[in-house]
C-alpha cells in the first residue's frame, strides 16, 4: 500500500507576507467614566512587502484610463495628482521602482480593489509598524521611537529611493518607516470612538494639552504625529510624501 502525503502549502499572494493576528492597543484609551485600556484583536491577514511602485500603478492606469492625470475628476484627486509623472502614461525610467505618490485615497482604494485587496486599516498598519528588525513590538524601546521621530523631523524630499532599500522588519515588511507616509482604509476615523456625543466631544479635544491624558504612551510623539497627519487628510488629497500599500483579508 502506498500512502501519499501532501504538504499543506499555503498560497500566499505574490509579494505579500502573512501577518499572524494579535492584540493591538490603540494609542488613545477609551473613556467610560474613566480612562480604560482599549484592545482590538487584529485577525490574520496578508500585507504587501513593499509600497506600491510607479510601474505597478502605471499598469493600473493603463487599464483604467479615467485615473490618468488628464482624465481624473477633481472630486477624486487634487491638481497635484501624479505630479511627478511626465505625462499620463510616461514616467522617468529611474522612477519606475520608486513608490508611487501624489495619489489620492480614492485612487489607492480602487487600485487595491482591482487586485482583490484593500488598503490596510489603521489597526492593521499600526500592528505591523510597531515592529523593528528583531521583535514584533518595539514601541517600548525609546531608541526605536526616537529613530521614527528623527525621520518625521526631516523635511520631505522630492526624490525618493527605490522600495525595499529601507528597513525590513520582524514580519518581513519593508519601508514602514523612513520612506513616506501611507494611506489607510479608515484614515478619517482616527478621532472617532463614536458611541456617544460626549465621546465625540472628547475626541475633538484630544489634541489639546489635557487630551494627552488619554494616550497610552504620552511620550510616543511619533504616534501623535501619525494621528494628527491622518486627521488632517481628505480623500482627494495628493501629497508628494504620501503613498500606499495593500492588504488582503484571509
Amino acid at each position: 500500500m502506498v500512502i501519499q502525503l501532501f504538504a499543506n502549502v499555503e498560497n500566499i499572494p505574490p509579494e505579500m507576507v502573512k501577518i499572524l493576528g494579535g492584540i493591538y492597543q490603540p494609542f488613545f484609551n477609551q473613556f467610560k467614566g474613566g480612562y480604560e485600556r482599549k484592545t482590538i484583536f487584529v485577525k490574520t491577514y496578508y500585507l504587501d512587502k513593499y509600497p506600491v511602485t510607479n510601474s505597478q500603478f502605471l499598469k493600473f492606469v493603463k487599464k483604467n484610463k479615467y485615473w490618468m492625470k488628464s482624465h481624473v475628476k477633481e472630486l477624486f484627486a487634487e491638481n497635484n495628482y501624479l505630479k511627478h509623472w511626465i505625462s499620463d502614461l510616461k514616467i522617468k525610467k529611474e522612477d519606475l521602482d520608486k513608490p508611487v505618490r501624489n495619489v489620492s485615497w480614492f485612487a489607492a482604494m480602487e487600485y487595491c480593489e482591482s487586485l482583490g485587496k484593500n488598503l490596510p486599516s489603521v489597526s492593521q498598519w499600526e500592528f505591523v509598524a510597531a515592529a523593528d528588525e528583531i521583535t514584533a513590538f518595539a514601541m517600548e524601546s525609546e531608541k526605536y521611537k526616537q529613530r521614527i521621530l528623527k525621520w518625521y523631523s526631516r523635511p520631505s524630499i522630492d526624490k525618493l529611493p527605490k522600495v525595499g532599500q529601507g528597513e525590513k522588519n520582524y514580519f518581513g515588511v519593508f519601508d514602514m518607516h523612513g520612506l513616506h507616509w501611507e494611506w489607510t482604509r479608515d484614515f478619517n476615523a482616527n478621532l472617532l470612538t463614536g458611541e456617544s456625543r460626549e465621546d465625540e466631544s472628547l475626541n475633538r479635544n484630544r489634541f489639546c494639552g489635557s487630551g494627552s491624558l488619554s494616550a497610552k504612551d504620552k511620550f510616543d510623539y511619533g504616534a501623535f504625529m501619525r494621528i494628527g497627519f491622518r486627521s488632517s487628510l481628505k480623500g482627494n488629497y495628493t501629497l508628494k510624501n504620501l503613498g500606499f500599500r495593500c492588504a488582503k483579508e484571509i
